[in-house]
């Protein structure tokens, strides 16, 4: 039986976390493919650690059945430009440190052509559509516990990192560091969150605030107002506790500190642990991948079935096997707080967007776009879609063709 008053946690990390200037990276490296071919292959890992950068992986630029030596071509001229944009996203993020610099760090790109094996499962042909670049689970999730109909404790967890690094990026709050990680606990009663029980930021800074030193009494004093006004009115409590660097001192921080890698943030990413997630990272995979287009789906779907007030939560599974177009199988839960059955949205939801084959996914979304650097901080979910068609999949657009269904 589910509870409906309880206590629950999620956390996020800042763009500067080295595991997500290592995402930054890796999507900026999708970006640039996309950008120069809509049907470019990619599949990137970055590593970042003290001032080194190196890209590993699979790429391909052209489209299936084009000219061999254009396609080559193509792709070396892309791979011959990456090394500024890398420079850049680093720059963008804000890393100018000793140990990390965007400038005088080594780059190093060790990017190669996609394997044909798994090429001839994906591409389309005469006998068969596109399929599934890999095969494996992806989950959606929506709940009414936020207007973005995300998870509360990861929402407030990304907007209080979100809201750091925006001043800190406008010279307001300029003892900030890039590197910074957040917490929040809240206390639910019949299912909606009605109390601040925790908060937990750890936020790499700079050795001095003006004249004085930069001590955690110090952070917490320059920094809290900002993470107060994330929260709703009421929400934050005399009963409230603030970790604050609970460590002490963070001044080495970024992949100086720690090395960083592509897709170890995952539940950041997705619903902060208030969902399943299918263990495939999203960040530098092109739309061909499941792990990225079928997840981005999932919320897609299960957000519309919330918005169009079905259900207050909801989940959506799909899984796929490798080179196979259709999925394998559709899963709908409500939670025991929907207004219909289940088993009729599982048969309506994939037909709204095409049989939820690969194809119809990033066609339905429009994902063969360079729109992917921009979704690898402060969540892939719970967004604003963007004039360039960036976060599509948060567009409750099928709301209204969804009521009809009850």
């Amino acid at each position: 039986m589910s509870r409906s008053s309880y206590i629950f946690t999620s956390e996020s990390v800042s763009e500067g976390h080295p595991d997500k200037v290592a995402d930054r990276i890796s999507d900026t490296v999708v970006d640039a493919f996309l950008a120069a071919e809509p049907e470019a292959r990619v599949a990137c890992e970055t590593l970042v650690t003290t001032n080194r950068v190196v890209l590993a992986g699979e790429v391909r630029a052209g489209r299936p059945g084009g000219s061999k030596a254009e396609n080559k071509q193509l792709t070396k001229d892309i791979l011959r430009g990456l090394e500024p944009k890398v420079r850049q996203a680093i720059k963008d993020i804000g890393y100018e440190q000793k140990g990390f610099h965007w400038a005088k760090a080594k780059f190093a790109c060790y990017l190669h052509s996609q394997s044909a094996h798994i090429a001839q499962g994906v591409d389309a042909s005469d006998k068969k559509d596109e399929g599934a670049g890999d095969q494996g689970i992806m989950f959606g999730y929506a709940c009414d516990e936020t207007p973005s109909l995300m998870p509360a404790t990861l929402q407030y967890s990304h907007d209080i990192l979100r809201r750091l690094a925006e001043v800190r990026h406008s010279g307001e709050c300029a003892a900030l560091e890039p590197d910074a990680k957040s917490q929040v606990t809240l206390r639910y009663e019949d299912s909606r969150p009605v109390e601040v029980l925790q908060i937990v930021v750890s936020t790499q800074h700079k050795k001095r605030i003006g004249l004085h030193s930069a001590t955690p009494k110090r952070i917490e004093a320059l920094i809290r107002p900002y993470v107060e006004g994330v929260f709703p009115a009421g929400l934050i409590t005399k009963r409230t506790k603030w970790h604050v660097n609970p460590t002490g001192r963070f001044e080495i921080g970024g992949p100086d500190g720690d090395a960083g890698l592509t897709g170890r943030k995952i539940i950041v990413d997705s619903f902060g642990g208030a969902a399943p997630h299918g263990g495939g990272a999203f960040s530098g995979k092109d739309p061909t991948k499941v792990d990225r287009s079928a997840a981005y789906a999932c919320r897609y779907l299960a957000k519309n079935v919330v918005a169009a007030g079905l259900a207050r939560k909801c989940t959506i599974q799909i899984s796929y096997a490798i080179g196979v177009a259709q999925p394998l199988s559709f899963y709908v839960d409500l939670h025991n707080t929907g207004e219909i059955d289940p088993a009729k949205l599982e048969l309506a939801l994939p037909e709204m967007i095409g049989g939820a084959t690969p194809r119809a996914i990033r066609e339905h979304l429009g994902l063969n776009k360079p729109i992917y650097a921009r979704t690898a901080a402060y969540g892939h979910f719970g967004r604003q879609p963007d004039n360039e068609g960036g976060f599509s999949w948060e567009r409750p657009d099928l709301a209204e063709e969804l009521k009809k269904l009850a």
